[in-house]
């Protein structure tokens, strides 16, 4: 472990783009994102019903033009492979409808070139173009996938595909992680430093209105983005963590996950003399969920899109237990929960073994009010459905 007066591990951290560390905790261990997304899968099949709203809005190319679709921030997991199931065979039974065969499918997964893909690709059936004569065949082989598939590293608030090219947009659980921690947020000089905190649950209002000021612009830069790449007639759907407090400084949920224990977590490691509070005062977690209004405010200055569908959706809890009343489970699927999205940030600033122990104090934490955590600990999402105006 490197001394505690030693900064330079907190210089390289700073001063690295997020966007090539920041990931969803990879591979198939306990605390990989694979493990640990049953929660948000949960949360996409409830709002299966708002995503085929959006998809009866797309319009019909004809059939011997490719469909294409695109999950931004597909992350690692079954997830987005169902989804894009679902997408295709929605999309299928509405060309059928027509009197017309379906097109042929391609899917983009996209997300930062740090994303564990090769996971993804694992997950993936094979395709089943080669052993189907017709798409009908293909879409009813349950083990086989009937799209043509690739992956698309890079940053979804710049352009990552040619313009006009893209039928459905679909983006869930990913707006709301940051393209960087304000910059402002770290600086001692400023009236925004965000001493003592790691997330702005609570904070002051500079801080809040600084994360509040960094998730408009990016958003502003994600619709850029897409209103040039996405087909006249083409529709996006996006899911991200939402508040229904008009306060920033209230993020509901969110503020739960890691504005309470796993922020009482760094504090033991400040107080055991473990870290530095300079250490922990130069560690914030990129996430803000937006209410409504911050969120239409963006869209309408944009200007390039129709809103079909904005409203907060009650997501249910992020954590999966078998056994509510277990304090030790609660405990350990909070922290679980909590380093599958958060982890690869912690150990790139303090390393694996300081992050083990901040984990489980966060467990330790937890278990102890398991209950309070059950009872109150409920994701609110932003649900849009945008087309082109």
């Amino acid at each position: 472990m490197a001394p505690l007066g030693d900064n330079k591990v907190n210089v390289v951290v700073s001063n690295m783009k997020l966007e090539r560390m920041l990931s969803m905790k990879g591979g198939k261990g306990e605390a990989s994102y694979v493990n640990n997304s049953e929660a948000q899968g949960q949360h996409a099949r409830s709002m299966l019903h708002l995503l085929k709203e959006t998809l009866d809005n797309v319009q019909l190319s004809p059939p011997d033009v490719p469909f294409v679709i695109v999950d931004l921030g597909c992350s690692c997991g079954s997830n987005t492979v169902y989804i894009i199931d679902v997408i295709v065979e929605h999309m299928s039974k509405r060309y059928e409808a027509t009197g017309h065969q379906p097109p042929e499918f391609s899917a983009f997964f996209s997300d930062l070139p740090s994303n564990d893909f090769n996971t993804l690709f694992q997950l993936l059936p094979p395709l089943a173009n080669n052993g189907c004569g017709s798409m009908e065949e293909c879409l009813a082989s349950n083990s086989h996938r009937s799209y043509f598939a690739a992956g698309v590293p890079g940053s979804f608030y710049r352009r990552l595909f040619p313009a006009r090219s893209i039928d459905v947009f679909y983006s869930a659980f990913s707006l709301h992680w940051l393209s960087q921690v304000p910059d402002i947020v770290l600086d001692k000089r400023s009236g925004a430093y965000n001493k003592g905190r790691i997330y702005i649950h609570g904070a002051n209002e500079s801080t809040a209105n600084a994360y509040k000021k960094q998730f408009q612009s990016d958003l502003a830069n994600f619709l850029g983005a897409r209103s040039k790449e996405m087909k006249r007639g083409a529709s996006m759907f996006l899911v991200c963590l939402g508040r229904t407090s008009v306060d920033p400084t209230d993020q509901g949920g969110a503020g739960l996950l890691f504005g309470t224990h796993f922020q009482d977590a760094w504090d033991d490691l400040v107080q055991e003399g473990l870290i530095t509070s300079e250490k922990r005062d130069n560690f914030n977690i990129p996430v803000y969920a937006p209410s409504i209004q911050d969120f239409k405010e963006v869209v309408e200055a944009n200007g390039s899109f129709t809103i079909n569908k904005l409203q907060v959706f009650r997501g249910g809890s992020p954590l999966v237990v078998n056994h509510p009343d277990d304090a030790a489970e609660v405990g350990r699927a909070l922290s679980i929960s909590c380093r599958s999205v958060s982890g690869v940030l912690v150990d790139a600033h303090i390393g694996e073994q300081l992050s083990d122990k901040l984990f489980a104090r966060v467990e330790r934490r937890a278990s102890r009010h398991a209950k309070e955590l059950i009872e109150k600990l409920q994701f609110s999402h932003i649900v849009a459905s945008l087309s082109l105006a």
